[in-house]
């Protein structure tokens, strides 16, 4: 009995954060939405803008993920309480069933925490879209075929949330792989968790590219920025910017190769450079650029706003587009570790088949924490 009286008083202590948790969330809200746009969808000519309602059958599908994982939440608490009231009529503790018990706390107690992570996500445009840029790094053919795996990475861990991928520009490796992609992932909260994974990715494994069988590293850069569909703030002056076109190259449909479609803006102050091809005109193309050196322009103010910050508060690091994050082991031992975390995880597959939540949460929670972001120059 003693084991389960426990177990109640501690079951008591989660009910404050447990509706803290739904009212953060707005979980009764998400649910009056989703009924909103199920009736929505029943119009006969929902589907008559395609992409439209492809964009609000994947927000539907996040609310309901969103309410789904609430609801089982809550459902494991009632069941817990289930055996504390059950065992009350017993004269003594049933050990199966305290074991079920536990077992269920502990799951519990995980996926609170977990759904207590989301509620960090409350940085001004952490609700929005993000577009990902992966730049191939030191290591030739060997870091070429690495962003592109990194593609494949996020592609995996996008489909397993139901978000959307829009790919907006590729340069494709003399040999193999991607010099260079990038890609708008949209969904819910998606600039949120993938502004976690800015910085450089390190690959340590023997390389396939190499005739000697030698371990090799190599590396990629992950830029990440939100979505911004206005920006009044950012003021672009033309004399500021030169826009190149050029002949798209890649996978693209059947108007790539065809005309002069894509579209290169130089911004000179910063140097920033954003491209554009995959949309279905060069006027296209040239606006999701303009956008594009909007969001860079607005993540690039913040950052220095932080690193003015920073030096207020005397941090030694600074913010860096060169960090190293984490590193990626394939042989002569399995590991992927976050060098700002700690995160790590023996799993290497599954991470590069999309099970990135761990290393997001363990950001997220390292954050919150107010630890200073900083990049490691060498870890294996």
């Amino acid at each position: 009995m003693l084991e389960f009286d426990q177990m109640k008083s501690e079951l008591k202590s989660y009910d404050d954060t447990l509706r803290e948790v739904f009212d953060s969330l707005d979980i009764e809200g998400k649910k009056n939405k989703i009924q909103e746009m199920e009736r929505e969808m029943e119009a006969p000519d929902f589907w008559n803008d395609a992409e439209t309602a492809t964009k609000k059958s994947q927000e539907l599908k996040s609310l309901k993920d969103d309410v789904a994982v609430a609801d089982s939440l809550q459902q494991k608490y009632d069941d817990i309480e289930t055996f504390i009231e059950m065992d009350a009529e017993e004269d003594e503790d049933d050990p199966a069933m305290l074991e079920d018990a536990k077992e269920e706390f502990e799951q519990f107690k995980t996926d609170l925490e977990n759904l207590r992570l989301k509620t960090l996500l409350s940085g001004k445009y952490d609700h929005n879209n993000a577009i990902v840029t992966l730049h191939a790094g030191a290591g030739g053919t060997e870091a070429m075929d690495w962003t592109s795996m990194l593609y494949r990475m996020y592609s995996k861990w996008a489909d397993k949330h139901g978000f959307g991928i829009e790919l907006l520009d590729e340069v494709e490796g003399d040999e193999a792989g991607l010099q260079s992609v990038t890609f708008q992932v949209n969904g819910e909260n998606a600039y949120g968790y993938l502004r976690s994974e800015k910085g450089v990715h390190r690959l340590v494994r023997i390389s396939p590219f190499n005739a000697n069988g030698k371990r090799q590293t190599s590396f990629s850069n992950a830029d990440v920025m939100p979505e911004l569909k206005d920006a009044p703030d950012i003021v672009i002056r033309d004399e500021d910017i030169r826009i190149d076109t050029y002949r798209s190259s890649g996978a693209g449909g059947q108007h790539i190769n065809k005309t002069s479609s894509a579209i290169r803006i130089t911004h000179f102050p910063t140097g920033i450079v954003v491209t554009c091809q995959n949309e279905r005109s060069q006027h296209m193309n040239k606006d999701k650029a303009m956008e594009m050196l909007r969001a860079k322009l607005e993540v690039l103010r913040e950052e220095e706003q932080e690193q003015k910050e920073a030096d207020i508060r005397g941090d030694v690091s600074s913010i860096s587009w060169g960090n190293q994050i984490r590193s990626y082991v394939f042989q002569p031992y399995t590991m992927v570790k976050d060098l700002r975390t700690g995160e790590e995880t023996s799993n290497v597959q599954g991470v590069m088949d999309g099970d990135l939540d761990p290393f997001m949460n363990a950001y997220l929670k390292w954050v919150s924490l107010g630890k200073p972001k900083r990049g490691v120059t060498d870890a294996e």
